[in-house]
């Protein structure tokens, strides 16, 4: 007989932005397919990473546990893969489990995925067109590109699947990342459109701390030749060559996202043929947010709200209202006790999430989280961004750059003077202007600052050790 509980497709991007989603009100997308997940069951509109960069966030999905635990700080960290993890238990309760796709957390040895009954995923950040895939710890290349690559191992695999137990799938596909290559179905997709710029398309970054004008994101002076894959064009004043490469981007990127939404459609349809959709809880999401032109940048890192904003909707059409939204606090700390509660998966003691199951049957629990907590731990490498901590409430954020490498991986020895951050995200929604030294917020900063360490003892992290850190 076969057993009842709920299967789980879980469906990754990388960078994909929630205002890059129609489902999201988005000026510049549509997604129709993603918007199926979310017409048939929930969007969250304040689910936020911890730390807004791949491999991090990653490991905190399928560990359940912040970066300082899990040991995955930065780029240049391995997850070492002797520790407990949802998918393990999955897999221990009876799951089939299996990962296609991104993995970007390490291979060889106990790097390598665990807790999986397959997987077949790319090295590194792995390639648009041709890639080489690593299938069991073999490597591989095949030819065509990985998003239909990814979606096509996929379907194969849940082609092959017992039938009369539940899965646990893992598609992670490497697209939106940079350096955006479309496949050749959409490399002609707006192209005689002028996507809208951003309210914030040409933040002067003042009125904040150091860290904004120091970020090298910038989409007028940091691109590249391979960002933009051709010259910019001769004569054009600087603020047409900015717009210009600002189409480049974001019109590359949009074409991206499309196959994805193609090929998240295509599983949507497998579910349906298969009579499947019912019993399969299906999930989107990315594994951080973007800025998409938001700044005048590119990229994430930051605190600030495109980067740390991730998409997720939800469909399990059993126990999911259609057509649902949730303002409610989701972190992506959550998702593994979420899904191992869903399983009927006893949640380890010392998973740092809390499942929130109930919201998506349309309960708020009492003492449901109105705070969180974020650290991006790799100071200056790649886009120059200063290591900061902080908090974020359902109407401020505080921000500490501590500005520091404290010797983690991949991280530069360059520390700047610390500098604090706070914002009023009710009065300004875009973060433009710190009101960290204004007198009139005196007591919200004292009560930032607090929450801001109550948290960070809860989850067992340690504040930067330096006078400023306490807050002025």
């Amino acid at each position: 007989m076969p057993d009842p509980r709920p299967n789980i497709l879980y469906i990754m991007s990388d960078d994909h932005a929630s205002h890059a989603m129609s489902c999201y009100g988005s000026r510049i997308n549509r997604t129709p397919n993603l918007d199926r997940i979310a017409d048939g069951g929930m969007r969250f509109d304040n689910c936020f990473c911890t730390n807004s960069i791949c491999t991090p966030s990653r490991a905190v999905i399928l560990t359940g546990t912040y970066n300082h635990i899990n040991g995955v700080t930065t780029l240049d960290s391995r997850l070492d893969g002797r520790q407990v993890t949802m998918p393990k238990l999955l897999q221990a309760a009876g799951y089939q489990t299996a990962i296609v796709g991104k993995w970007h957390l390490g291979h060889g040895g106990d790097a390598d995925p665990t807790g999986f009954d397959y997987w077949n995923v790319l090295p590194g950040q792995g390639l648009y067109h041709n890639p080489e895939m690593i299938e069991m710890g073999e490597r591989k290349t095949f030819p065509g590109y990985a998003t239909d690559l990814i979606t096509d191992f996929s379907l194969d695999w849940l082609q092959q699947r017992d039938p009369n137990r539940p899965f646990f799938l893992m598609c992670h596909h490497k697209a939106p990342h940079r350096p955006w290559e479309p496949d050749e179905k959409h490399a002609a997709l707006y192209e005689d459109e002028e996507i809208p710029y951003p309210e914030t398309f040409n933040d002067d970054y003042s009125n904040r701390a150091a860290a904004a004008a120091a970020a090298k994101m910038r989409i007028d002076r940091d691109m590249t030749l391979t960002d933009l894959k051709q010259p910019t064009p001769e004569g054009l004043t600087p603020e047409e060559e900015k717009k210009w490469k600002y189409q480049r981007y974001i019109k590359d990127y949009l074409r991206c996202v499309a196959s994805i939404d193609d090929n998240v459609g295509r599983l949507l349809d497998w579910l349906e043929a298969e009579g499947l959709a019912d019993n399969t809880i299906v999930v989107y999401t990315s594994d951080q947010g973007f800025f998409l032109g938001d700044h005048g940048w590119y990229d994430k890192r930051f605190m600030y709200e495109e980067s740390l904003r991730m998409p997720f909707i939800i469909r399990h059409p059993r126990s999911i209202a259609a057509g649902s939204a949730n303002e409610q606090m989701i972190l992506n700390v959550d998702f593994a006790p979420t899904f191992l509660d869903y399983a009927g998966v006893a949640i380890p003691d010392d998973f740092q999430g809390s499942s929130f199951r109930s919201l998506l049957g349309g309960t708020t629990p009492d003492g449901w989280q109105t705070s969180m907590y974020y650290r991006y731990w790799m100071h200056l490498a790649h886009h120059h961004v200063y290591a900061h901590y902080g908090v974020r409430t359902l109407h401020h954020k505080l921000i500490y750059y501590y500005a520091d490498a404290l010797g983690t991986p991949g991280s530069l020895d360059d520390p700047k003077e610390p500098e604090w951050e706070m914002f009023d995200l009710d009065a300004d929604p875009y973060e433009l202007k710190s009101v960290y030294h204004d007198p009139a917020y005196a007591s919200v900063k004292a009560a930032l600052t607090e929450e801001l360490h109550r948290l960070q003892a809860q989850v067992g992290d340690v504040p930067y050790d330096h006078p400023s850190a306490r807050g002025a």
